[in-house]
């Protein structure tokens, strides 16, 4: 059985992202640590054990506009551009009803699920062989499948900052346990590393 691992950035406060939905606010930290890499070195760490990608419509539509240039732009960090080829070269799976195969591109080893279908054909995709699934945004999405049993481990990288409004990192409280298995923080990094294996209550 491959896991499916979410691997997501929240404030201390417990947030997903700041007022008025910016993702950025999660990253106020770098002003006072202007050289930490550590965000992009644990992502580029889970994104070589993994060779699925699972992304929500918005998250793939955000990162498909983002990434696929990074790689052969020569201003970009080589982490970075690391990031952008592995994204490229492994199999994404979309959970959107809107999306249609010609709005892929350049991501065109992309399979859309529609969202009826969306919890048996994960649970299929689950079963085969394969490495890690991985999942990164998608909040929507995968707080769905965390309720409903699809969700093995949670990595949720806390920062320095208190926000102090915004989307919640969870929505409601899920019927499942868990179980710290790890935690990690980097040498002059804001970040800490939380690792949970989830549990479905009985």
């Amino acid at each position: 059985m491959r896991k499916l691992i979410v691997c997501n950035i929240m404030s201390l406060d417990g947030y997903f992202e700041g007022p008025n939905k910016n993702v950025m606010d999660m990253f106020a930290f770098r002003e006072d640590y202007p050289t930490d890499e550590s965000f992009s070195m644990y992502n580029a760490e889970r994104l070589r054990a993994a060779d699925t990608l699972l992304l929500g419509g918005t998250t793939y539509e955000g990162f498909k506009s983002y990434w696929p240039s990074v790689k052969d732009d020569p201003n970009q960090p080589p982490l970075e551009q690391e990031i952008s080829r592995l994204n490229g070269a492994m199999q994404k799976v979309v959970i959107s009803d809107s999306l249609t195969q010609d709005e892929t591109a350049p991501w065109t080893n992309t399979r859309i699920i529609k969202r009826a279908e969306a919890h048996a054909q994960i649970a299929d995709l689950k079963r085969q062989d394969g490495k890690d699934i991985l999942v990164f945004g998608s909040r929507i999405m995968w707080n769905d499948l965390l309720a409903n049993g699809l969700v093995d481990e949670l990595h949720l990288m806390i920062g320095p900052n208190i926000v102090g409004g915004g989307t919640p990192m969870f929505d409601g409280k899920p019927p499942v346990s868990l179980r710290l298995i790890d935690t990690h923080s980097w040498p002059d990094s804001g970040l800490t590393l939380v690792k949970y294996a989830v549990q479905p209550k009985n």
